[in-house]
């Protein structure tokens, strides 16, 4: 997620089913809830209105456009393709790996057919209630979200300044230590990580981008810059590859839809992997160590480009009892699927650290299980999988969430812990850059030269 808004991750859906249509109501008209994501959607008179609903509020969301059959257009250009079957439906964004799956209801909740009161207290009803149903990881994290209740709401008055709320919030959620967690309030934003990590950042992506290229890529050659500086590839001495991804996002201007930001990754590739006759890498050292997400689409692509043969990348579902959090979604599986274009399959090492976060750690888990020789090396990754759930405060402010979890074959899950390398070695450390060294880099290299000479 990678960063996305609020409305894309509620667009990001799979909505469908209604009666037979007529000429004058398309089968996808009505009122619809999703299963799970505390959702309902309006769609009707070729508008398609998302309300996002808790037990205490309704408030109207994102909108689109209907732009062709069964296809409705978000202003940001993103396309929604809405589906029926049966008695239910879907919706799935341009560029999305899942759907979500609705059922039809028979009309708005009330709350959503009545002004909401806009004041402090309000705001704090629905900031807490919107994690009491959608968060799924209290437990884990240790936090008692009613004994937070308790503490905070006292402090909160229908005319508590913005601040002072902004700063409540802030206090509520900081214990989470969770960085797809956060408070919005225009352009100020909290948020806080992992302890011992640090969130990937332009100044961050900086540093490391010219410590990379001075001192690992010396000697290398064809150094190259793809989808506005977020890709780097190279040829290391001894014929293996370098890549270094820093987001799965960010590929081509912005607004630009998802097939322009899927074409800059794909140029990327056909250099990295070989196209037109030219040599394949005998090994591909994948850096994510600084890597702040984006689309998980995007990075099953890459994923796609090294098999030959599909396979499981992983399981998504989200939390759908408001009441009970240990309650999900059907696990809707996700594959990677062999992708156009010259595909790698010999031996990868991939680079991890606690600034791989998001999209970065979704690929990170899709090649768990990928066919061939797959090797992790640095340190385990963020530990936040989720999409985002962006849920709009009646004060004007946003609260940011994770709903879902990604699934392995076997039902683990890395939230929270992050993926461990197979190999560990420091990451980006004041020591390392003091004695320019980088041992997780030298490390991989070494295991792909053994790989290969065998």
């Amino acid at each position: 997620m990678r960063i996305v808004t609020a409305t894309a991750v509620a667009l990001a859906l799979t909505l469908g089913a209604a009666p037979a249509a007529t000429a004058r109501q398309p089968a996808t008209d009505g009122i619809w809830r999703t299963d799970g994501y505390g959702t309902v959607l309006s769609i009707r008179d070729g508008t398609f209105q998302e309300y996002q609903t808790t037990a205490v509020s309704c408030l109207a969301g994102a909108s689109a456009r209907r732009t062709g059959p069964d296809a409705y257009t978000r202003t940001d250009g993103t396309v929604l393709t809405v589906r029926t079957r049966g008695d239910g439906g879907s919706v799935r964004a341009d560029g999305d790996v899942g759907e979500r799956n609705l059922r039809r209801i028979a009309e708005l909740p009330a709350a959503c057919r009545r002004q909401a009161p806009r004041d402090s207290v309000a705001a704090f009803d629905v900031f807490w209630q919107s994690f009491e149903e959608n968060y799924p990881f209290f437990a884990a994290k240790g936090v008692d979200w009613h004994a937070v209740r308790d503490r905070y709401r006292p402090r909160v008055h229908a005319d508590t300044p913005p601040d002072e709320l902004f700063a409540v919030f802030s206090e509520m959620v900081g214990p989470l230590h969770d960085a797809h967690v956060a408070v919005q309030d225009g352009d100020r934003i909290f948020a806080r990580g992992r302890p011992g990590t640090v969130q990937p950042d332009g100044t961050l992506d900086a540093r490391v981008k010219e410590f990379v290229v001075e001192r690992d890529l010396k000697g290398a050659r064809n150094i190259r810059d793809f989808a506005n500086g977020r890709i780097t590839h190279a040829d290391l001495p001894g014929g293996q590859g370098y890549l270094r991804i820093s987001g799965f996002t960010g590929y081509a201007a912005p607004g630009a839809p998802y097939s322009a930001q899927l074409a800059e990754l794909d140029r990327a590739l056909d250099t990295a992997l070989g196209r037109d006759g030219g040599r394949q890498p005998k090994g591909l050292v994948i850096d994510l160590r600084i890597n702040g997400g984006g689309s998980d689409a995007l990075a099953l692509h890459l994923a796609g480009r090294l098999t030959d043969s599909p396979y499981l990348a992983y399981s998504k579902r989200a939390r759908n009892d408001p009441a009970d959090a240990t309650r999900h979604t059907r696990p809707q599986p996700v594959y990677v699927t062999p992708a156009r274009g010259p595909r790698y399959t010999g031996p990868v090492a991939v680079l991890t650290g606690g600034s791989t976060v998001s999209a970065g750690e979704t690929f990170t888990q899709a090649l768990m299980d990928r066919p061939g020789r797959t090797v992790r090396v640095g340190q385990p990754t963020q530990g936040v999988f989720s999409d985002f759930m962006v849920r709009a405060l009646p004060n004007g402010m946003a609260a940011w969430m994770p709903n879902e979890e990604y699934l392995t074959r076997s039902g683990t899950t890395f939230d929270g812990t992050g993926v461990a390398p197979h190999l560990t070695e420091p990451v980006f450390t004041d020591e390392e850059f003091a004695a320019g060294r980088d041992s997780a880099f030298d490390r991989a290299v070494d295991v792909l030269r053994e790989r290969t000479a065998r």
